[in-house]
């Protein structure tokens, strides 16, 4: 898989408590369009798919499980930030190094401001192991 560093959220991030990913992804800024009279309305989740992905690049030990949520905001401290997409809870079990977790395949539709985060939620005891890498890939491997 092929992956743009200015696209990462997280690049082999530790998560040792609930915590937004490192990166922001900043989509634009939308305007007004000459001779109309109100602004471009963005949603990127519409029209072509735009890959994503998530990998554990270190097996996570302690918590129970993790969720991972996509958000957006219109300004990149996130100070009103709208998920448009939260994973099902991922058990210990299923973090191990070189897992790939199960984000939607695309962006969602929803991604409508101009900045996109990832957010952890750990519940249980945090964990002193465990590293993420995830952004928007040309494709996902999927054999």
């Amino acid at each position: 898989m092929i992956m743009d560093r200015t696209l990462l959220f997280s690049d082999r991030q530790a998560i040792t408590a609930s915590a937004a990913s490192t990166n922001v992804v900043e989509l634009g800024e939308t305007g007004t369009v000459y001779g109309a009279t109100s602004p471009v309305v963005r949603d990127i989740g519409n029209g072509t798919a735009i890959p994503l992905t998530v990998a554990i690049t270190e097996g996570f030990n302690n918590l129970t499980s993790l969720t991972i949520a996509i958000q957006v905001d219109d300004n990149a401290a996130f100070t009103s930030a709208k998920t448009v997409y939260t994973t099902p809870a991922i058990v210990l079990a299923d973090l191990g190094a070189g897992d790939e977790r199960p984000l939607p395949d695309f962006i969602p539709r929803g991604t409508n401001e101009r900045f996109l985060r990832l957010y952890y939620t750990v519940t249980g005891t945090a964990p002193s192991l465990g590293r993420i890498t995830a952004g928007v890939s040309m494709g996902n491997q999927t054999n």
